[in-house]
């Protein structure tokens, strides 16, 4: 059988369209749309057969006579581990205001926080879609350091797994977490439950947050209670509800609970409420991350916020830097926190 050869008289490959990517992906040119412009609302699954198409087939963006002179796409990448969580989302909507002030556009992309979905993302061939790229990893750890070793500029967002070689803007998870315990203990505070543990987990932040509060009930002379240690699962309301059911129904004595993340502490909030306990007078809650919705549950929430708009901006200004051409040594910056004093605690 004779070669098919789809080539223009003049001899170039035919330039692959949206209809193309499209009709590969089993979607509509409306949604290969969406998914290159970060519209967030697109399930996970079709985003990632989008992707797949745009890269097996070369799809390039088409994008003004300027930025092809210049050989800029003049878009950015942002790969977070979900956008269910509304840290994340938030912290999505943050780049994007923070990219639009430099003129350009971010294309978002999950992993699930799944390894082999983080590996792919780095690995796959961004050249002639993205800049660089705003990468949060979950599944990785320091073995895959070489992993960042990529053409693509690249700035990591979160934990201080890596040292290099690339820049790094971070949590403080340590002293914010300190310092949401020191309040719970000077409130008068000495049976604080810890909700969202993850046993085996060496260097994620559920490991970095339960140590900074084990170390700090040990500072002040507390016993550190082992009992109090709940995973209730993924970092989700529900898990929180289950993870506080979970110690009531063992008649686990609690006077706190600090939750590794504000969507397990706003859960253990209404699983309290359900049992006729309540915040705080019976039982302080304390989060962290700030999401919006901690201001306007009821009653408030006590939590840190990690500083989630510096973080977009500060990783929009280095990874512009890096876009550009500055190769100097990579910087790990460690973003401000604050700690928001409300109704679940005093």
């Amino acid at each position: 059988m004779a070669a098919h050869d789809d080539r223009q008289p003049g001899g170039d490959l035919m330039a692959v369209t949206m209809r193309d990517v499209a009709r590969a992906a089993g979607v509509s040119p409306k949604t290969v749309s969406n998914v290159m412009n970060g519209y967030p609302y697109i399930r996970d699954e079709t985003r990632t057969r989008v992707l797949a198409a745009i890269d097996t087939l070369g799809y390039r963006m088409n994008i003004s006579a300027r930025n092809l002179k210049s050989g800029r796409t003049g878009v950015i990448a942002l790969a977070v581990p979900e956008l269910s969580n509304p840290y994340f989302a938030e912290l999505a909507d943050e780049v994007i205001e923070a990219a639009g002030a430099h003129g350009l556009t971010v294309m978002i992309e999950t992993t699930g926080a799944d390894r082999d979905r983080e590996l792919t993302a780095l690995a796959r061939p961004r050249g002639h879609l993205v800049d660089g790229l705003l990468y949060s990893p979950l599944g990785l750890g320091p073995e895959d350091v070489d992993e960042l070793q990529t053409s693509t500029p690249i700035v990591l967002l979160g934990e201080r797994i890596f040292h290099g070689p690339v820049d790094h803007v971070m949590i403080d998870n340590v002293e914010g977490t300190k310092a949401v315990v020191r309040h719970l203990l000077d409130q008068g505070r000495r049976r604080i439950a810890v909700l969202g543990i993850r046993p085996g987990e060496q260097v994620g932040t559920a490991a970095i947050r339960y140590a900074a509060y084990a170390e700090t009930l040990t500072q002040y002379g507390v016993p550190v209670p082992a009992e109090l240690a709940v995973s209730g699962g993924a970092w989700r309301r529900s898990s929180g509800a289950q993870a506080i059911a979970e110690l009531l129904d063992r008649e686990a004595e609690f006077d706190a609970v600090f939750a590794l993340n504000d969507l397990l502490a706003l859960g253990a909030v209404r699983g309290l409420a359900g049992r006729g306990i309540r915040v705080p007078e019976d039982v302080a809650v304390a989060g962290f991350d700030n999401i919006d919705e901690s201001a306007y549950s009821s009653p408030t929430l006590t939590t840190v916020d990690a500083g989630r708009v510096q973080i977009a901006r500060t990783a929009v200004d280095l990874l512009v830097r890096r876009m550009s051409g500055d190769d100097s040594t990579p910087e790990e910056i460690v973003a401000p926190y604050q700690l928001h004093i409300r109704e679940s605690t005093s």
